[in-house]
């Protein structure tokens, strides 16, 4: 482990920043521990905790996971210095594995790496903030409530009118697909089952970008699962297994069935506006 021999300008050395994050001690040069992430941001800690397990991703993945969350979190904030040598003592692992995690998190805009400067972290404005990893970590740190909002509102601009478009194409088995998860959903509903009703409708909305025939709109496809996964608020009407949602799914396929673009378009229009407590889920500009 790291000593505190460490130089006084790296980003990873600051006495209080990585001690905060505790990993186990190993032999070994390429194992990284599962952080504890304790303290009182429940949502952080739990975000920490599952992306090594769950993810399933290996050395690599994980450090990316660990570093793109201190960044995002700001922990580690703009311009500052990530050592390589340092990364590696600090969580144990190889030079292939942080050479090879310091390369995705460039390719996310999250660090930049040149000649005679070295590897440094890029401020928020430089980030690929359509990139699924920065959105989940974005909406389980310190900018969730940005976040969740912010997806909320790209929903509302991408999914009504993917609707619309889909009502022009006759993919008849897309629609069937749709349809499927219209049942699948119907049935998890009443077996109290979220999570089967949330996966289908996950799938729902991929497949209706899908059906919208544009390329462009399909590879925002992405950003809806995320939003999907991280919603935490009563952003939309698909955060939770509701009636209301249900039928406002059935709707948007009988719509689609029809080929009427402007009952697809306000079918999905109200599932996303479902909770009788959202007045305006695109909110007023905010006073500055």
């Amino acid at each position: 482990m790291m000593t505190a021999s460490r130089p006084a300008d790296s980003g990873l050395a600051g006495p209080g920043e990585l001690d905060r994050y505790p990993y186990a001690e190993a032999p070994g040069a390429d194992r990284v521990g599962v952080p504890a992430w304790d303290g009182a941001d429940t949502d952080l800690g739990r975000m920490g905790r599952r992306a090594a397990g769950s993810r399933g991703r290996g050395l690599h993945g994980q450090l990316v996971q660990q570093l793109g969350q201190m960044i995002v979190s700001g922990d580690l904030g703009a311009d500052r210095p990530l050592v390589p040598e340092e990364i590696g003592q600090r969580f144990e692992v190889s030079r292939t594995v942080v050479r090879e995690s310091l390369r995705v998190l460039e390719a996310k805009g999250l660090v930049s790496a040149r000649p005679n400067v070295g590897t440094r972290v890029r401020p928020v404005s430089d980030w690929n903030l359509l990139d699924p990893d920065i959105i989940e970590w974005r909406a389980f740190g310190p900018q969730r409530d940005d976040q969740r909002r912010e997806l909320g509102e790209l929903r509302w601009m991408i999914e009504p009118l993917a609707a619309r478009l889909a009502a022009g194409h006759g993919r008849e088995d897309l629609q069937q697909r749709l349809g499927d998860m219209v049942e699948i959903m119907g049935h998890a509903l009443t077996q109290g089952d979220s999570l089967t009703f949330s996966r289908a409708d996950a799938e729902f909305h991929s497949l209706l970008i899908q059906l919208a025939g544009n390329r462009m709109l399909e590879h925002l496809s992405g950003i809806v699962s995320a939003a999907l996964q991280v919603s935490g608020g009563p952003l939309t009407g698909c955060d939770r297994p509701t009636e209301a949602a249900l039928v406002h799914h059935s709707r948007t396929v009988d719509a689609l069935a029809t080929g009427d673009a402007m009952a697809a378009e306000t079918a999905m229009r109200q599932l996303l506006a479902v909770h009788p407590e959202v007045e305006r889920v695109v909110p007023a500009p905010r006073e500055h």
